[in-house]
């Protein structure tokens, strides 16, 4: 995938950037390039103590200031918000079976945190938004995916609101699929497993998966805040593979012996993702390594708007078996361009 680079001259001087659950896996690689910029200031928004302690000491930055608070309060988020000019909002519960089986949580950050996000951002004036979204919320089965797909709904709303648009605002959004070794990803859990002498666990040795790096994950956000319109949502195009051919890679490149168990899919679980689905792709618009969803900007007088020739929902999407599938060699070569693999090689 190559890598988006946003010009340096005059975007981002004198600008102000936030990140909520800006302690996570995204925060911490997307911090990395803005700190390469000339940007004034970027505030961690996020409620654990912990993290942020281990990031401060890490950065040794001023120009990287530590908000604690939680989006499930509007005070704090609001508060927080004030100056600020760009917005990642990647605060989220995002482990499907704990959402499976604490749904009212998953509401609670999910829904209620991401609608105090955005009515903060947009009673301040923040002029760029991007929420990161998921595969999870097309065609929903779990709560996590139908909590992020109501995400969705809420970023499209606020970008027709007039607060927003009267200020040239844009609130746009990304989908990622999996994200190699994000914290709590089946990768770490493999590795471990095979450096214990465990057998690895697998849910499903058919279920396939998009692999996307750390890298594409901040190069897409990247990619839509350089490129959004508003309400757009943006999918990169992405390899995926089997569960079993993740086993066997991994356990190839760790010359483990490990045998795999099979234990059978989690809650909440699919046997392949989709990022983009037939009704989007009917509208999607091809960008060579994305694709982008634009919103449907109309208002509720249907009557208005007549079509001569119609939108005609296409019969395919765009999901984790249709796309290319890599094999054991071609897996083997993605992981070991990933730092988190080449260290636990080490």
């Amino acid at each position: 995938m190559p890598q988006v680079h946003l010009s340096r001259a005059n975007v981002f001087s004198d600008k102000t950037l936030m990140i909520t659950g800006g302690t996570g896996s995204f925060g911490n690689a997307v911090l990395q390039y803005f700190l390469s910029t000339d940007i004034k200031e970027i505030r961690v928004f996020s409620r654990d103590e912990k993290k942020q302690e281990d990031m401060r000491v890490a950065l040794k930055n001023d120009r990287v200031n530590f908000i604690i608070g939680d989006v499930r309060d509007f005070q704090s988020i609001n508060q927080a918000m004030i100056g600020v000019d760009f917005l990642f909002q990647a605060a989220a519960l995002k482990q499907v079976p704990s959402c499976e089986f604490y749904p009212m949580q998953a509401v609670q950050t999910n829904i209620i945190g991401s609608e105090n996000v955005l009515e903060a951002a947009t009673r301040n004036g923040v002029q760029r938004v991007v929420v990161l979204s998921t595969d999870k919320a097309v065609y929903p089965i779990n709560t996590m995916g139908l909590t992020k797909a109501v995400m969705e709904k809420l970023a499209v709303s606020k970008a027709r609101d007039t607060r927003v648009t009267s200020n040239g605002g844009v609130i746009c959004a990304t989908r990622y699929g999996n994200v190699m070794c994000s914290r709590g990803s089946i990768i770490p859990l493999f590795i471990s497993q095979i450096k214990a002498g465990k057998p690895l666990t697998i849910t499903d040795p058919n279920m396939t998966r998009f692999m996307m790096s750390l890298e594409d994950s901040v190069n897409l956000v990247l990619y839509a805040f350089s490129n959004g319109n508003p309400g757009d949502i943006f999918v990169q195009k992405s390899p995926a593979t089997t569960i079993l051919t993740l086993a066997n890679a991994l356990t190839e490149l760790f010359d483990g012996s490990a045998e795999t168990r099979i234990i059978g899919p989690r809650h909440g679980e699919k046997v392949y993702e989709t990022l983009c689905g037939r009704e989007e792709m009917s509208k999607a618009e091809d960008l060579d390594d994305y694709y982008r969803i634009p919103a449907d900007l109309r208002d509720l007088n249907y009557t208005k708007y007549i079509q001569t020739d119609g939108l005609k929902i296409v019969d395919e999407e765009y999901n984790s078996n249709n796309t290319k599938r890599l094999d054991v060699t071609e897996m083997k070569s993605l992981l070991l361009t990933l730092d988190y693999v080449q260290q636990e090689l080490r």
